[in-house]
């Protein structure tokens, strides 16, 4: 259904639950700039009635979101460390045109917040199908669905609203150069590392 040329290697998800106070802290993070991200497209483009509302949807659930995993920091006696950069969110960000007109800019945001919800969701997925932590995996179980929601919400704003670029071919490039790039990740106890 993602369409994602790679997938991850299910031994990434030991290497997560190796260090569980990393990858909960990594994932609030996650969390809480998504949230960002929906309500910067929104501030751009507040004249699309129907997507300020769903993307105010999207922000509140990714700020749930990021309580949720607080709350799990919490109870199991870790501490929510500092954000830290995404190296691969830069490198998408670096993907994304930035020629070109207002609305293809648009269109060019929705399709990175698309990207990232995607592989978001199949970590997700890899992390619930394959952790011990039986309350985790439960846990990822939710959100991997919720972020399959987020994902085909942006992607379906960028074929409602393109006034030019073509979504269909501009989503394959995506998804071609996020299957090159995910190569140099998948190390890391972080979401997407």
């Amino acid at each position: 259904m993602l369409g994602l040329k790679l997938l991850t290697d299910p031994r990434w998800a030991n290497i997560a639950e190796s260090n569980l106070e990393e990858i909960l802290t990594d994932h609030a993070w996650c969390e809480q700039k998504a949230a960002t991200n929906a309500i910067t497209i929104i501030a751009y483009n507040s004249e699309h009635e129907d997507l300020v509302t769903a993307l105010t949807d999207i922000a509140i659930e990714e700020m749930e979101h990021f309580k949720m995993v607080h709350e799990i920091i919490k109870q199991r006696g870790y501490t929510l460390g500092r954000e830290r950069k995404d190296d691969y969110v830069n490198q998408l960000f670096k993907f994304m045109k930035k020629d070109g007109s207002r609305n293809d800019a648009f269109i060019e945001r929705l399709l990175f917040a698309a990207m990232i919800e995607a592989r978001s969701c199949e970590r997700f997925r890899v992390l619930s199908d394959n952790i011990k932590d039986e309350e985790l995996a439960v846990f990822y179980r939710d959100l991997m669905i919720s972020e399959a929601g987020h994902y085909t919400t942006f992607l379906k704003f960028a074929k409602k609203y393109t006034e030019k670029v073509d979504v269909d071919q501009r989503w394959k490039e995506w998804l071609d150069f996020e299957g090159q790039l995910i190569q140099n990740y998948g190390t890391q106890e972080t979401v997407h590392g």
